[in-house]
């Protein structure tokens, strides 16, 4: 199954993109926020007007934290997230990526740490919310972290709850309940009829339980929004196989082996293993 998250969620600190990062499913894990930060903690505002000193120093520095983490610098984002929280520890985006770096170098206690103290600062944040549901999530903690997913989408100044119900989605399906799966990915697709992570899960769920003719709907609107990657391409085929689709089937074919030859999907179909 393609790892969808993703993810250090850009919005909350860069105040930029949005992940609906095709983190797994385009590359994997995952695109970043959206949507005003919430929580019952207000900024500390000066009497000029101005964010506080304090404050301003934690954002800047959580903001690089999340820059170099993002780039995989781990050692240097610790760093920021260091300086970040010492200069204001009332500040939660600064214990939110605190948590994705400490998770990220397998220091579970102090990401555990990082997000609680996050979620008391912040408790109806969405984006601390999702981060500490993925979290969970790739602990083998599903029930938890779908608890958590549902409350970000419950927050009505959201931007983007589909993605957190993907991400529910996928936690659920992890866990074998694929009932559940089903249900959070048509959601999402309600709330944004375009979600590509969601209409590459129904499609691989429905291929499995061999309702070919929605596995071929979910991905005819699939490739016309996203690029091909291995894990579309490999799906693609093996649908159109199912279907007795010659044409189409070649056509993935093609693109798989050319496009991507040393890939798993690649592999798997030199060696004749579809199923």
């Amino acid at each position: 199954m393609i790892n969808f998250q993703v993810i250090v969620f850009k919005r909350l600190f860069l105040r930029t993109i949005s992940i609906l990062m095709l983190p797994a499913l385009i590359s994997a894990c995952a695109g970043t926020g959206g949507g005003p930060e919430s929580g019952d903690l207000q900024p500390v505002i000066s009497t000029s007007g101005n964010e506080s000193e304090a404050r301003n120093r934690s954002r800047i520095h959580t903001e690089l934290a999340a820059g170099y983490f993002e780039l995989g610098n781990l050692g240097v984002a610790l760093e920021e997230v260091n300086i970040a929280q010492q200069a204001d520890p009332t500040y939660a985006p600064a214990f939110n990526v605190g948590g994705l770096v400490f998770a990220a170098i397998k220091d579970d206690r102090r990401a555990e740490d990082s997000f609680q103290r996050a979620l008391r600062l912040a408790p109806a944040d969405p984006d601390v919310n999702n981060n500490y549901g993925q979290y969970l999530c790739q602990r083998k903690r599903e029930a938890e972290g779908i608890k958590y997913f549902l409350i970000a989408v419950q927050n009505p100044l959201y931007q983007a709850p589909e993605r957190s119900l993907v991400n529910a989605g996928v936690c659920a399906r992890r866990r074998g309940d694929t009932s559940a799966a089903q249900e959070f990915f048509q959601r999402a697709i309600t709330l944004r009829p375009n979600q590509p992570q969601a209409l590459f899960q129904l499609a691989d769920l429905a291929f499995a339980s061999n309702n070919l003719a929605n596995a071929h709907g979910f991905m005819r609107r699939l490739v016309q929004l996203v690029p091909p990657t291995p894990e579309i391409l490999w799906l693609g085929l093996r649908i159109e196989r199912r279907m007795g689709n010659s044409v189409a089937e070649a056509s993935y074919t093609h693109q798989l082996r050319n496009n991507f030859p040393q890939s798993r999907e690649a592999e798997a179909l030199q060696a004749g293993r579809f199923d």
